[in-house]
């Protein structure tokens, strides 16, 4: 009684202190709330219902949910309607001369869709690839030995195949990959990437450009034998993989991704007598960039038919309301590459796992009650694979200021690898996405990383927008492969990056 006598005592002197312990103890209170509510939410998160999620989205009733597609358009109206049964609200969402209605209503499906018109490209079934010499062709393997590059022009071509390096040309390095060599009316191989000692950006966009403007009908491209350190982190391998080439049909020629083995052979010559000639001659031009091109004997007929199809490209929208002006955004694409040359693309672990875990993150939020200062924005993107075009369509016309949006979370490739995340975080304290690691109980599964160069958050960091990149660590083996299926995927690694994402979202939304 006498301490407490004395503490009053001291109150009515300096009543400044009542106030102080008040806002105190009230401030100690809110945030014990606010960690038990992220702890419920999180407890909340269903590996059931992702891989659920995943299953219905790279089933065959979405054929791949290829860009521009009735397909991408079937697959933006079940997210949109699952984000109403989550409990978000679908915005209204202005396109040019295109006004989509919001509606809190199951009528409402197609609210919240940003939409543009896309030129989508269709390539035939049953393309055929020959290769060979003068003493005869054979035909090669649909999808584990070549695939047409899905957005090259038809062909119906023939022609001798000449070797060109990396296919770079680049003069204040001294770089010609083409001198010494004619490439006109012929077939170039080229490697995929560049040695190190390239210094400048050059995309398979400027190599096929290179090859054109040098008269080449087409071109090949294959992953050599020897791997960069990050390719061999990824599990690259030596099989081609599903690919837009990202030029217009009028600057682009027929390509096709080949096997290293392919590339192999065709460099060895018609009686198989260098077997390791790819290698030697990729360990040279990696080492200085004296050109090492050759004419190969080996000849290639390429036949296929791209046609074109107008059609929507389909972000879909939906807001969890915080009480302040401020944003942020989860964002995942939902697209793959549908069903070229008559293979299924089914896109599980990319990217109908990252889509999942946003829709997962949404109905745990709302389940927990979660009121955050700043509105939360989920957007599952179209286009990632054709050169980002839903997230540029979005920071294009943005439906709020960028300036008030202060972190854009992307999540891709979320089901499968070593049970590690890797996570790129740019202009933002990688305290808090160490400290979400804590709140999650996987802070000793965390690798951080800086900016990661490839999806939907770049063209948010490049409008200056803070962002964070999570993918599952470790090998993806069936990355742009036809095996890419929801059975491959695993639902503990799937539980682990929504629990990660929720516990960033929070603190991220929630933060004074």
């Amino acid at each position: 009684m006498r301490i407490f006598t004395s503490s009053l005592s001291l109150a009515r002197q300096t009543p400044a202190l009542v106030g102080f312990w008040i806002v105190f103890q009230a401030t100690t209170i809110a945030a014990q709330q606010a960690e038990e509510g992220l702890f419920k939410a999180i407890e909340i998160i269903s590996s059931e219902r992702m891989l659920a999620d995943v299953r219905t989205l790279s089933s065959p009733s979405f054929n791949g949910r290829q860009t521009g597609t009735e397909d991408d358009l079937r697959s933006a109206q079940w997210v949109a309607q699952e984000f109403l049964s989550a409990g978000l609200q679908l915005p209204n969402v202005y396109n040019g001369s295109l006004m989509i209605p919001g509606s809190s209503g199951k009528d409402g499906a197609t609210a919240g869709l940003m939409a543009t018109f896309v030129a989508t490209p269709l390539l035939s079934p049953n393309p055929v690839l020959q290769m060979g010499t003068l003493d005869g062709f054979s035909t090669v393997a649909l999808g584990t030995e070549y695939l047409p590059v899905f957005d090259a022009p038809s062909a119906d071509l023939q022609g001798q195949i000449v070797f060109a390096g990396y296919g770079i040309v680049d003069p204040a390095q001294g770089i010609d990959d083409y001198a010494g060599v004619d490439v006109n009316n012929r077939i170039v191989l080229f490697l995929r990437g560049k040695p190190d000692h390239v210094k400048h950006p050059i995309s398979h966009a400027d190599k096929v450009r290179l090859a054109r403007e040098r008269g080449a009908l087409a071109y090949l491209t294959a992953t050599g034998p020897i791997l960069h350190p990050y390719e061999a982190r990824r599990g690259v391998t030596g099989s081609p993989g599903a690919f837009y080439g990202q030029l217009p049909l009028d600057q682009a020629i027929p390509g096709a991704w080949i096997s290293t083995t392919l590339a192999e052979r065709i460099l060895a010559g018609s009686n198989h007598a260098a077997p390791d000639r790819l290698r030697a001659l990729q360990e040279e031009l990696n080492r200085n960039p004296s050109p090492r091109s050759t004419i190969t004997n080996h000849y290639v007929s390429l036949r296929w038919n791209t046609a074109t199809q107008d059609g929507m490209l389909t972000n879909v929208l939906g807001v969890l309301p915080g009480t302040g002006p401020d944003w942020i955004i989860i964002g995942a694409h939902r697209d793959h590459f549908g069903k070229p040359a008559g293979l299924l693309f089914p896109g599980a672990d990319d990217n109908a796992s990252g889509t999942a875990v946003i829709l997962e993150v949404a109905r745990a939020l709302v389940k927990a009650g979660f009121h955050p200062r700043r509105s939360i924005l989920f957007v599952s993107f179209s286009g990632e694979e054709r050169d980002l075009l839903g997230s540029r369509l979005y920071t294009s016309r943005p439906l709020v200021s960028l300036a008030a949006t202060k972190a854009m979370i992307n999540i891709d490739h979320a089901g499968i690898g070593n049970g590690r995340l890797t996570v790129g975080v740019t202009d933002l304290d990688k305290r808090v996405a160490l400290d979400a690691g804590t709140a999650a109980g996987i802070q000793d599964r965390l690798d951080l990383f800086g900016f990661f160069p490839g999806g939907d958050h770049v063209p948010f960091k490049e409008v200056g927008v803070p962002t964070v990149t999570v993918v599952s660590g470790g090998v993806h083996p069936h990355f742009h492969q036809p095996t890419d299926t929801a059975d491959t995927l695993d639902p503990d690694i799937l539980r682990n990056v929504a629990r990660y994402v929720l516990a960033l979202a929070w603190r991220l939304a929630d933060e004074p």
